[in-house]
């Protein structure tokens, strides 16, 4: 299976491509930014576009990438609430209405939104709804879509690696370890279901 891991050098990706390169019926093409086996800005439509172009038809998208901010509502402004639903919500949505014309029948697309959908935190009024976002567009998508693609996403709580950074807005809440995390990506590609959201550690 020919996977593209968008997002594969940050803490979601790294743990993705390490369980999915332990199975040799794998080829994970590792995208990022800056860095990996190719560099593309999913924030634009031309270099999503000029990424698939380069791997040629794929069996499976992941992307593990996009930020948020994170920001008390009383400062927020309407161009950092732009700007976060920009980069998390349709900078995924992006990969996927491109990315399903490089997909061969039955394939896959994996997206990610987050715990603070369900579970609000502090100064996480983007993240929360660029995460509803994500997850409404997979489950109407998902039946839309032909040739057999199918559309999940993979909604993670606060991971162990990133504890250190994230743990303030996460008083109390159990982190989960990416490898753990990295299984609901696995059951995502390899499964037969469509339009769910993989929920782990909440």
């Amino acid at each position: 299976m020919k996977i593209v891991l968008i997002g594969a050098s940050g803490d979601v990706g790294r743990p993705v491509a390490e369980e999915l390169a332990r199975d040799s019926r794998h080829e994970v093409i590792h995208v990022a930014r800056t860095q990996g086996d190719y560099q593309a800005d999913i924030a634009s439509d031309e270099s999503v576009d000029a990424l698939f172009k380069k791997t040629g038809l794929i069996d499976a998208i992941i992307v593990a990438a996009g930020n948020v901010i994170l920001a008390p509502i009383e400062k927020m402004t309407t161009a950092d609430f732009h700007k976060g639903l920009q980069d998390k919500l349709l900078s995924q949505v992006r990969v996927a209405l491109i990315g399903q014309h490089y997909l061969n029948d039955r394939g896959s697309i994996t997206l990610t939104s987050g715990i603070a959908v369900d579970d609000p935190i502090a100064q996480g009024s983007n993240a929360a709804t660029s995460n509803a976002g994500i997850e409404g567009f997979v489950r109407a998508a998902a039946c839309d879509f032909s040739r057999g693609i199918r559309i999940n996403a993979v909604s993670p709580t606060v991971l162990t690696e990133s504890i250190d950074r994230f743990g303030p807005f996460f008083p109390g809440y159990e982190s989960v370890p990416g490898t753990r995390v990295a299984m609901a990506y696995r059951r995502s590609i390899e499964g037969v279901q469509s339009g769910r959201v993989y929920r782990v550690g909440h």
